[in-house]
């Protein structure tokens, strides 16, 4: 129920231990907002929706990943919170909402620019708990 950042010269590898698959992108998607901006800061004024979906588990956290990023900063909407819901059909889909406001650097902060998450080194595992790794280029 936790996130770590490892060490990395010039990227983001984070790792992630859960209860659940479920609970497991959600904290990714926690590490990520933090990495990009002061989540503490940010208040739930509103909320944007959107979904994630993939083919296997990699595809889904690979593009949950770029969804979390594109809501952060593309469509500048700061995230304090997440709820999930999941969809299993011929593929995985995670429709989303998300708590916050619009995002404003002079308050939320910018701590560092993602340009995107990769599959290199992504790790998932889904037994006696989750566990998550992934490499994220800054």
């Amino acid at each position: 129920m936790s996130y770590n950042f490892l060490d990395h010269a010039t990227d983001a590898i984070i790792e992630v231990r859960a209860k659940d698959i479920r609970e497991a992108f959600v904290i990714a998607a926690n590490a990520v907002i933090n990495l990009t901006i002061e989540q503490d800061k940010v208040e739930e004024r509103n909320y944007k929706e959107f979904t994630a979906k993939g083919k296997d588990l990699r595809y889904l956290l690979f593009n949950w990943l770029e969804e979390i990023n594109f809501v952060l900063i593309t469509e500048g909407f700061a995230i304090r919170r997440i709820e999930t819901e999941w969809v299993k059909d011929n593929e995985y889909t995670i429709k989303a909402k998300a708590f916050g406001e619009e995002l404003n650097f002079a308050k939320h902060g910018f701590k560092v620019e993602i340009k995107a998450p990769t599959f290199y080194d992504m790790e998932i595992k889904d037994v006696d708990g989750a566990y998550l790794r992934f490499l994220l280029d800054l």
